[in-house]
């Protein structure tokens, strides 16, 4: 097994998500629900413990990306409503019928073959996707207007729900915050009557937690659940979830301009002491941060030196003692001290992409 441990705090993911459900009881749309975004395993850390924990505090809807997400998230939440967010792929559409997912439709291509399937087979549920301003997936507005003209389109489907994303829902004065909620409103004035109970969806983390206006009936909660900060240039309102301890593997000591790691980057200013753990960029820590970042001992922050290996970083623990500092000595590389937002900035990416990339080669550890 690993000497490294990735543990994952299951309490303080409940915990986020009773701070986004608490965001919504004051919201306009009192009743809005909150849902969990679970793909990529997760955001990389288990989908299995973490829909489980989810579950058992009230969450009842869940998004995924790809089918297969979807697939394997229902043997552990067998009475929630999953939706996919990439919709059904061709040939795919018996895999939705048969573990109860919902597509997200985005395009008349899509529609059109989902409908078929659904006369051919008698499933169905579906929701839809519009695009106010991501331009990434989702009928375009004049497209979606033509949707809601149109009756015989959506003729014995059962639309469970109609959604758009926010683009910049991290950047709170960001203007297209608002002008995506005010195209999104516009255009679900204008849905017809036979469609004004389906509930709609507009906000990710981010999203619910701006302005009451953007939660609408169904938010859906990703990065903020694993303690990632859902905004750039604002604290973050969530608990740290990770914590990535691993010992010290050997502790040099080098002279004054003596250089560390592949290319001689850095070199030593002084005399100094280099300790080198065994965790790299195949276990998530990219190699953007190589000195740039900090690690910490007994919760005092030290610098990573030279380039980040596939396997290895180095760290200048000079200014600690010795005592502090000995081989098996452990070293928070992500945690309390050390959070995830903090690593992102070092590499020049966000939250979301550390996490995903945390990788197999962790001993993992689950707990309240």
């Amino acid at each position: 097994m690993s000497a490294t441990n990735l543990r994952i705090s299951l309490e303080r993911i409940a915990e986020n998500y009773q701070m986004f459900v608490d965001a919504t009881k004051s919201g306009s749309f009192s009743s809005s629900e909150v849902a969990a975004v679970v793909k990529a395993d997760a955001y990389g850390l288990g989908v299995e413990p973490i829909a489980q924990t989810l579950s058992k505090v009230g969450c009842k809807t869940y998004f995924v990306a790809h089918g297969f997400e979807g697939r394997e998230l229902r043997a552990f939440a067998p009475e929630a409503k999953i939706y996919v967010f990439h919709g059904a792929l061709p040939n795919e559409e018996e895999l939705f019928r048969e573990y109860g997912l919902i597509p997200v439709v985005h395009s008349f291509s899509s529609l059109e073959r989902w409908r078929a399937f659904s006369q051919a087979s008698g499933y169905s549920d579906l929701a839809l996707q519009v695009d106010t301003g991501m331009n990434r997936l989702g009928f375009q507005p004049d497209e979606f207007l033509r949707l809601m003209e149109d009756d015989l389109l959506l003729e014995g489907l059962d639309i469970h729900l109609i959604m758009s994303h926010l683009a910049c829902g991290d950047e709170v004065e960001n203007i297209k915050n608002k002008k995506q909620l005010g195209l999104f409103k516009d255009l679900m004035a204008q849905r017809p009557s036979w469609l004004s109970h389906v509930p709609l969806s507009l906000a990710n983390s981010a999203g619910t937690l701006l302005e009451a206006d953007y939660q609408f009936d169904v938010c859906r909660v990703g990065i903020g659940l694993y303690g990632g900060n859902p905004f750039s240039g604002r604290a973050n309102p969530c608990s740290p979830v990770v914590t990535v301890e691993t010992p010290i593997l050997q502790i040099s000591e080098i002279e004054m301009g003596e250089s560390v790691s592949y290319g001689g980057r850095w070199t030593a200013p002084r005399l100094s002491r280099i300790a080198t753990v065994g965790v790299g960029y195949a276990d998530g820590y990219l190699r953007a941060a190589g000195g740039q970042g900090t690690v910490a001992i007994d919760g005092r922050r030290v610098p990573i030196v030279g380039r980040i290996t596939m396997d290895l970083i180095m760290i200048d623990v000079t200014d600690l003692s010795t005592e502090a500092v000995q081989v098996g000595s452990l070293v928070e590389m992500m945690g309390e001290t050390i959070l995830i937002d903090q690593i992102a900035d070092n590499a020049e990416t966000i939250g979301y992409e550390i996490l995903t990339s945390l990788g197999r080669r962790y001993r993992r550890e689950y707990f309240s």
